[in-house]
């Protein structure tokens, strides 16, 4: 019979943020101060699609993951806690460098954009463990990802002439793969019969519907934000890009979903995720895009790859690999960031006028996914053998998935 109370984190959670917290306020009081209008970005333009990666990571991420019955709370608040934490460490990893040479770090919107970007592969990769995992397990994990999304970007620019927001777009296939390998060794064998609270409902449904949305509409913005503010034409092509892309991508998910379906019914589930395939797809393969047609056709195939994949790849990997994907982080990241990768890659060799310089192209493509993916996986087993340790009181199996495990309901308290 299992324990009526989950473990208590009180000693553990409680010491750990405030030591965490400290040490992030000494670090940015000797070493951080704010940079004013730097490299020609101005507060009246890039505030606003700040703000929008704001909604992305905080709004549209939190209520994406809220369709289990019982976890929508853990779901949304433990995605703003580590969320925050992510962003500040990242700037301080990622402003090493401007330490090493200058003694200072400096804080600007486009820093701050990108460390929440850097967030944004933690917040996915979430999705994969969520439900089986505590708050202390969450920050442990966000802080290692962090570290190692950084040095996958520092690899990739000292080792290969990658530009930064090419490194900064491999995100989804960062955060996927990371995410895959963790839940991988974290594995319980509850999941083969399937855990008892990992259920789903109309309500719940409704408010991951509404993340969905959140992530939907601004997602151009978030493939446009990094573009060179020096050519506008870029952002241009990066916003009108995506747009088209998410709008094939829930016109074909819709599609698939009801001919995969016996009866040829929309399975919400696959609305819910694979409709954002397509912006994926395309913020991989943004560089190498010219014509809407292209970025169309990158949306169908995304959302059609995705959609299948959730259909029949998550239980397969689930009793194939003991793999438990929990929000199918494989099929709604993993999938269309490596199509958009392989899309790069074949528009971007028809593109070269000569048959040295696409094989040139080709290698280089080849060993900045070859890269990326050891260094997430790497990580991602570091992190997980971390994460194994019974110090951190992982929740028993019944209280998986149950928000009663972490937050106090005092319409639920038991009166002595």
């Amino acid at each position: 019979m299992a324990p009526k109370y989950a473990p208590s984190l009180r000693s553990r959670l409680a010491p750990f943020l405030l030591f965490l917290q400290a040490g992030f306020i000494v670090a940015y009081y000797f070493y951080f101060e704010i940079e004013n209008n730097a490299n020609g970005i101005t507060f009246g333009n890039f505030y606003p699609v700040f703000q929008d990666l704001n909604v992305m990571v905080f709004l549209g991420f939190g209520f994406l993951s809220t369709f289990l019955v019982r976890y929508g709370c853990s779901s949304s608040g433990f995605n703003l806690l580590i969320a925050v934490i992510a962003t500040q460490w990242a700037l301080i990893l990622n402003g090493f460098e401007s330490w090493y040479y200058t003694g200072k770090i400096k804080i600007n919107l486009r820093s701050l954009v990108v460390a929440e970007m850097c967030t944004a592969s933690v917040l996915i990769s979430i999705g994969a463990v969520q439900g089986k995992t505590n708050p202390v397990h969450l920050i442990l994990m966000a802080l290692l990802e962090v570290f190692g999304f950084v040095l996958n970007e520092w690899l990739l620019q000292t080792l290969l002439p990658v530009r930064h927001l090419n490194c900064i777009m491999v995100l989804h296939i960062f955060g996927a793969f990371f995410g895959l390998v963790l839940t991988w060794i974290l594995y319980r064998k509850e999941s083969e019969d399937g855990f008892e609270k990992e259920k789903l409902d109309r309500k719940t449904g409704l408010f991951s519907m509404l993340g969905t949305v959140f992530l939907w509409m601004f997602w151009p913005s978030f493939n446009s934000i990094l573009a060179d503010p020096n050519f506008p034409e870029r952002r241009l092509w990066a916003v009108c890009s995506t747009y088209l892309a998410l709008a094939v991508s829930a016109v074909a998910s819709v599609a698939v979903s009801a001919l995969s379906s016996p009866k040829g019914k929309i399975n919400p589930a696959h609305f819910q995720t694979c409709i954002l395939a397509g912006g994926v797809a395309v913020g991989v393969s943004m560089p190498s895009i010219r014509h809407p047609w292209e970025a169309m056709t990158t949306g169908l195939a995304a959302a059609a790859l995705s959609t299948i994949g959730f259909q029949y790849l998550k239980n397969h990997m689930l009793f194939a690999f003991e793999c438990h994907d929990t929000c199918g982080v494989l099929s709604t990241h993993g999938l269309p960031g490596l199509l958009g990768w392989l899309i790069h890659l074949v528009l971007q060799i028809r593109q070269c006028d000569d048959h040295t310089t696409a094989v040139r192209f080709a290698v280089f493509h080849i060993c900045v996914l070859i890269i990326t993916i050891a260094v997430s996986l790497s990580i991602g087993i570091i992190t997980g053998v971390l994460l194994k340790w019974d110090i951190w009181r992982p929740p028993q199996d019944k209280k998986c998935f149950d928000d009663q495990a972490f937050w106090k309901f005092e319409h639920l308290a038991v009166r002595k």
